[in-house]
């Protein structure tokens, strides 16, 4: 009898000596969400021609610009030409004879018309520069190779009457913009963010749609364009042709103001 009470105090020993289990080595959840974000992102840059288009340098661009008030067309439309060279450096030429002319070189805004080179009145400028800082190009080419940048998978959904799938990209300095993907082809249907009005503190949220995608030269481009402004329709630009790497040169973005008539006169 001792000698069983021994041999079941040496097996309980034994037993409460076994190794731990190891822990778990599934991926935390907003690892995994990170994951999934990161690799559809990746999906819609080979949907868009992959090293072709990371490797764009300048943009050419003729076609023809509408725009809207609350909705509503407010013109016959103007054709255009758009000349850019990643990442901010912007000329438009509007109207058949292309006599208003609108350079964006860093952070300044000029407008050229019979009149003289002009500085941007101040409110049409900082609108420029925010849709530039959300525009696609900048979010997939600059915010993602950023430090601190933040994705977020969001799972499928319906956007433009397309299945999609939606990921959010934010940036360190809590900027955020949504990409709706087409769950086929990965190329971008629409993004959209959001930002508050210093003024009277209103939240504001703008779109961009995309559709008419053709290849150009490696790269998917689409060629109707629609933005739109807290879910009225503001303007609409539809393609003629694109052409891309041209090697612009650098005095089409240098201009000089020769008046400014935003600055105020001086005092006598």
């Amino acid at each position: 009898m001792k000698q069983l009470f021994f041999v079941l105090f040496l097996a309980s020993l034994t037993m409460g000596q076994a190794p731990t289990p190891p822990p778990s080595q599934s991926v935390p959840a907003e690892q995994e969400n990170a994951r999934k974000a990161r690799n559809l992102l990746d999906q819609v840059i080979q949907a868009l021609g992959g090293q072709a288009y990371l490797s764009v340098q300048d943009t050419s661009q003729e076609g023809r610009t509408y725009s809207f008030f609350h909705g509503q067309p407010n013109s016959v439309g103007l054709l255009f030409w758009r000349f850019y060279r990643f990442p901010d450096r912007d000329r438009i030429e509007l109207t058949k004879k292309r006599d208003v002319t609108y350079v964006y070189n860093g952070d300044q805004g000029f407008e050229i018309t019979f009149k003289g080179t002009s500085l941007q009145d101040p409110k049409d400028l900082t609108d420029y520069l925010r849709r530039r800082k959300y525009s696609l190009d900048w979010v997939l080419r600059k915010w993602l190779a950023e430090p601190g940048v933040a994705l977020f998978y969001e799972g499928p959904t319906v956007a433009e009457q397309k299945s999609v799938e939606q990921v959010t990209i934010m940036n360190a300095r809590n900027e955020a913009l949504t990409l709706f993907v087409d769950a086929n082809s990965h190329l971008p249907v629409k993004k959209s963010f959001s930002w508050r009005d210093p003024t009277d503190k209103e939240r504001n949220v703008e779109e961009e749609i995309y559709d008419g995608y053709r290849l150009v030269q490696g790269v998917m481009t689409p060629f109707s364009i629609t933005r739109t402004y807290n879910g009225d329709m503001s303007n609409q630009r539809f393609l003629n042709s694109v052409s891309y790497n041209k090697g612009l040169e650098d005095s089409m973005f240098n201009v000089t103001p020769t008046n400014n008539p935003h600055q105020p006169a001086p005092k006598k």
